[in-house]
């Protein structure tokens, strides 16, 4: 699939009013009278209705893939409703909506993460449960596979997800998922909020919030590389056992932070598109991210072959790259 051509989602979901009926009391009945041969009794009718129904005026259809209304985060957070009208419109993901190949090819992708995290855990179970998305150069559709992963890995029972838009030069996370933006990473890095969980927001997806990348600066790398920023990055993950943090990074080749963040997480998914991306461009930019010892590879826009194993149109799953 082209992520940057959106296509229109078709769901099978479809609201429906529901007739309430309501039992009319039994009518008072009195003695019967004698009819006179001057003025007979009228016929009774011969069908006499057992209740009168009554029917609420009908809700107005809502399009498929609607938004329910935000709902007050428990939590006292700020809470967003995601716009699925939205998200159908760019190819991506509808929570609730029917399993498509895009869902399955994330399926496949969220697995292979999960499992090498659970064999990062053994050793550091926060960083185990930290995921870099990046790609090598911009319009490769990291952002695109952000997303989508996190609504995939929002459907797991066990799990919590925290998508953080760390691509601060162009940060994009809240305006694709439809929601307005706000404060975040960056005003905690710098020392205007006092903690991260302030600044998390909560969506109308179960077990799917998103931290902003907040206010923007011209010292993004330093704040990202300082000793609070490694406390606080540290502490997405340890504030919640059940967390699972999903960092969309900005481009290994265009902008330095996502070096920085590469040495705060257990394993990145690097996002290849196989109608641009070179391996000279590739292996540059696994450098760069060394410091990370789980590199995975996904190719994205791939051109369909026939006879190939394929879900649908998204792309392929890979294992870390010769360096």
């Amino acid at each position: 699939m082209n992520d940057q051509t959106p296509r229109r989602y078709r769901g099978s979901l479809v609201e429906r009013a529901a007739a309430i009926y309501a039992f009319s009391p039994p009518q008072n009945r009195s003695a019967p009278v004698e009819p006179t041969p001057a003025a007979p009794q009228p016929a009774a009718p011969l069908h006499r209705p057992l209740f009168d129904t009554v029917e609420p005026p009908r809700a107005p259809l809502r399009p498929d893939h609607a938004t329910p209304a935000p709902q007050p985060a428990p939590t006292g957070r700020r809470a967003v409703a995601i716009d699925r009208v939205k998200l159908a419109a760019a190819g991506m993901l509808v929570p609730g909506a029917a399993v498509t190949a895009l869902a399955e090819e994330f399926r496949l992708i969220k697995r292979q993460l999960l499992a090498t995290s659970r064999t990062i855990r053994r050793d550091d179970d926060d960083k185990g449960r930290m995921v870099l998305v990046c790609s090598a150069k911009p319009d490769d559709g990291k952002t695109f596979c952000a997303i989508n992963l996190a609504l995939s890995m929002a459907a797991e029972k066990d799990v919590e997800i925290l998508l953080v838009d760390a691509d601060f030069a162009k940060p994009d996370v809240l305006n694709k998922l439809g929601a307005p933006d706000g404060v975040g990473l960056l005003d905690v890095l710098a020392g205007n909020v006092a903690s991260a969980e302030e600044c998390i927001v909560d969506t109308d997806v179960p077990q799917l919030s998103v931290l902003p990348a907040g206010t923007k600066s011209n010292a993004d790398t330093e704040l990202l590389a300082s000793a609070r920023a490694h406390a606080i990055l540290d502490g997405l993950a340890a504030a919640n056992p059940r967390r699972i943090v999903i960092f969309d990074s900005p481009p290994a080749l265009a902008a330095s932070p996502a070096s920085v963040l590469a040495d705060h997480v257990g394993q990145v998914m690097m996002v290849v598109r196989a109608d641009r991306t070179t391996e000279s461009d590739l292996r540059e930019a696994v450098g760069l991210l060394d410091a990370c010892a789980h590199i995975q590879l996904v190719l994205n826009n791939v051109t369909f072959q026939p006879g190939g194993r394929r879900f649908g149109s998204y792309g392929a799953y890979y294992g870390e790259p010769d360096k």
